[in-house]
C-alpha cells in the first residue's frame, strides 16, 4: 500500500516513552515499560509491540508474576546497566559504531583484489 508524500499514518514505534513510575506493587507492565523506556540500557527508549506481552505467558498459566519478584527484576535491571559502564554502541544508540567502518574497509579490500586479479590477466 503506497501513501501519497505527507500523509503517512503515525506510528507510535518512534516516539520515546517515559519511564514508568515507582510503585509498592509493581507490574510486569512496569518492567516492560522499564526496558521500552531505555531505562535498563538494553535498547533506545522506544515503544515496542509485542506479540505477547512480558508476563503473559505466566498469567496464561495461572501463576501471575509476584510483585516482590516484578520489583527485585526492575531494581537488578536497572543496577546490571550502569555496572557494565556505559551504554551500547551502536546507530540506534546515538553513537558511533565500529561495523560501518570495517564493512567499508572489507570492501575496499576486495575491490582492490578483484582489480588487481583483473590486471594481471
Amino acid at each position: 500500500m503506497s501513501f501519497p508524500p505527507g500523509e503517512m499514518p503515525a506510528t507510535n514505534t518512534i516516539r520515546r516513552i517515559d519511564a514508568p513510575p515507582e510503585s509498592s506493587h509493581p507490574t510486569s507492565a512496569q518492567l516492560k515499560g522499564d526496558i521500552d523506556s531505555g531505562r535498563t540500557g538494553d535498547k533506545v527508549g522506544a515503544y515496542d509491540p509485542g506479540l505477547s506481552p512480558l508476563g503473559t505467558d505466566d498469567e496464561a498459566a495461572g501463576t501471575s508474576p509476584e510483585p516482590h519478584r516484578v520489583k527485585l527484576a526492575r531494581q537488578f535491571e536497572r543496577v546490571r546497566r550502569w555496572a557494565k559502564g556505559s551504554r551500547p554502541s551502536g546507530t540506534s544508540h546515538d553513537t558511533p559504531s565500529q561495523a560501518g567502518y570495517l564493512f567499508l574497509g572489507l570492501t575496499a579490500a576486495i575491490a582492490l583484489v578483484l582489480l588487481v586479479g583483473i590486471a594481471a590477466t
